[in-house]
């Protein structure tokens, strides 16, 4: 089974960059560029983890993770914070509104990989 992944930026580049790594390594990848998007994608694709950013329009990264954790609580969904804030407060607010993991950018594709990998060995231990 492939895993589906929601990469959730609105940098258009960074998305095209991480999501031809993603899928050679066998996960089905869905998209989104704002928090609008990533919410309503969430209900369609029913992803098994998500990449967000914080820094987007529409709906910020926090308010998306506030909701996933408010509304999506039928079993544990990965989320990997992927952003260009790197505060020791945002990093805080992040793992407070329970994401799984926080990579600052720049980041290497390795480092996004490994975060994803470490999730998935987690699954099994944590789906209800």
């Amino acid at each position: 089974m492939a895993y589906k992944l929601l990469l959730v930026d609105d940098d258009r580049d960074i998305v095209e960059f991480l999501k031809p790594h993603l899928v050679r390594e066998g996960y089905d990848v869905f998209t989104a560029f704002d928090g609008e998007e990533c919410l309503s994608l969430l209900k369609d694709q029913n992803p098994d983890i998500i990449l967000l950013d914080l820094i987007m329009p529409k709906i910020n990264g926090f308010e998306v993770l506030q909701q996933i954790r408010a509304n999506y609580n039928d079993r544990w969904r990965p989320v990997i914070i992927i952003s260009a804030i790197s505060d020791l407060a945002s990093i805080k607010r992040g793992y407070d509104l329970e994401a799984d993991h926080y990579l600052a950018k720049p980041c290497t594709i390795d480092t996004v990989l490994h975060g994803v990998r470490t999730m998935i060995s987690l699954l099994p231990a944590r789906i209800k």
